[in-house]
């Protein structure tokens, strides 16, 4: 019998839907915020996109119940981890935005997906879900 693990299906409908939602958002931040745009553009196209479609095909596995998915979403939310965090730090400091801005949504985002980061490592996951 598999064992029940808490908070799987609710963390994997909130990553698809999250990345979904991540699509069309990254590309708006690029287009129409004006400071780094160079940078925008290239974080958006180069872990931005990557990222938000990796996740969307790892929720979609998590909810297939595929162990191959938890191993996604940890490659998912390491690219987020590796974008959001430097791109964060960045821009509080240079640009001073305070608790409203694009730099601490970022640093948000950052501290969610380390925090599913440490949930999804769970072995649990990788025993109690189909091969």
């Amino acid at each position: 019998m598999r064992e029940r693990v808490i908070g799987y299906w609710t963390l994997a409908w909130i990553g698809l839907i999250s990345n979904i939602i991540a699509l069309p958002t990254i590309t708006l931040i690029t287009i129409f915020i004006p400071p780094y745009r160079a940078a925008n553009i290239t974080l958006a196209s180069s872990l931005g996109w990557p990222a938000a479609i990796v996740g969307i095909i790892s929720s979609s596995a998590l909810l297939a119940e595929r162990k191959w998915g938890v191993t996604l979403t940890l490659v998912s939310l390491s690219m987020v981890i590796a974008g959001t965090t430097p791109y964060s730090v960045v821009r509080l400091i240079r640009l001073k935005e305070g608790i409203f801005g694009i730099g601490s949504l970022t640093l948000l985002i950052a501290l969610l997906s380390i925090m599913a980061l440490l949930y999804w490592c769970n072995p649990k996951h990788r025993r109690s879900i189909r091969p």
